[in-house]
């Protein structure tokens, strides 16, 4: 489901970054929830690695499971707040995010949309016209990584949030942070398709 823009832009075919939101942009504890948009905060240089990553080429696609909607924390409107505080606060700093997807449901309910599915990068790649041959995912869990591999893309796991304890699968990079990564990322600016 897209929390943001409400008609996405297409433009021509570009390789994303999907973007886990908590513990990976904005700080999060685990075993809690976000529940309102005075809790959002941005990591530091998570704007700065950000605009890097953007620069580099790749569109900016951010990917989070919301269950706090489905388990009755919050409301799905509420959802949709925080979400846009996130776009605002980015935009403040000089990011423009391309999208914001999120899954509202429950990881009991089967829905195609909650991480590990891969039901958010389909929706976005088809909307934004994403190449994901050269797309990748950065998150701090396992879920994230089991993305990318479902998605057949390369997984980067982060680690802030809850990064520093999982155990990355075959194949996944680590990285110290989203700066580090963006660091890390090869510039494909330059690159012709």
């Amino acid at each position: 489901m897209r929390a943001w823009p409400s008609s996405p832009r297409c433009g021509p075919r570009a390789p994303a970054a999907f973007l886990d939101r908590d513990g990976t942009i904005n700080l999060n504890r685990p075993g809690t929830y976000i529940t309102r948009p005075a809790q959002l905060k941005l990591y530091t240089g998570a704007a700065k690695a950000l605009r890097l990553i953007a620069a580099k080429g790749y569109r900016l696609v951010v990917l989070t499971n919301q269950s706090a909607v489905a388990r009755g924390y919050m409301t799905l409107a509420r959802s949709r707040e925080i979400n846009l505080k996130l776009v605002r606060e980015l935009k403040k700093a000089g990011v423009e995010l391309d999208a914001v997807y999120f899954c509202p449901h429950g990881p009991d309910e089967g829905c195609a949309c909650r991480k590990p599915r891969a039901g958010l990068i389909k929706e976005a790649a088809r909307e934004l016209s994403i190449d994901l041959r050269r797309s990748f995912v950065a998150g701090d869990k396992k879920s994230d990584l089991e993305l990318a591999r479902t998605a057949g893309i390369k997984g980067r796991l982060v680690l802030t949030g809850e990064g520093r304890a999982v155990v990355p699968s075959p194949g996944a990079e680590r990285y110290r942070d989203l700066p580090a990564l963006a660091r890390a990322l090869p510039d494909l600016s330059k690159e012709k398709i």
